[in-house]
């Protein structure tokens, strides 16, 4: 009997980060691992709570990954989560955010564990490496 090897899920992506090269460096290893339905980059962290909210709740076999900056003006990547946590679980429940920072502040970790929704923190820049594992 011949088994056939399921595919992996596609999935999408959701960039937030104020800085264009971080962005585009994201999309490029997202799409090098094979597995991006769709990747939709916002250089502010209000407009995509406005595009999340907006949009119409995921389907349950669908899923969303977020990749999020901390450290990023008019709404930072804290009060991007807080603002995300508030939306109706609804809308959350399709969503898994990674927060991603150059900065290795103890204190930023400590405060990101406190989020249900945060599901790690990753240093930037990111790697393919790193975005595999997620992926997994």
């Amino acid at each position: 009997m011949s088994q056939t090897k399921k595919l992996p899920k596609k999935l999408h992506f959701i960039v937030i980060d104020d800085s264009k090269l971080d962005c585009f460096i994201a999309e490029k290893i997202i799409k090098n691992t094979g597995r991006s339905e769709s990747i939709t980059q916002f250089l502010q962290a209000q407009e995509a709570i406005k595009y999340i909210a907006a949009a119409p709740p995921p389907s349950p076999d669908c899923r969303t990954i977020i990749l999020v900056d901390i450290q990023m003006p008019v709404m930072n990547g804290f009060e991007f989560v807080e603002a995300f946590e508030k939306l109706s679980e609804s809308i959350t429940s399709g969503y898994t955010i990674y927060v991603i920072s150059s900065s290795i502040n103890e204190n930023d970790i400590h405060k990101l564990q406190s989020y249900s929704s945060v599901k790690q923190f990753l240093n930037k820049p990111i790697n393919s490496n790193m975005l595999a594992s997620l992926l997994v």
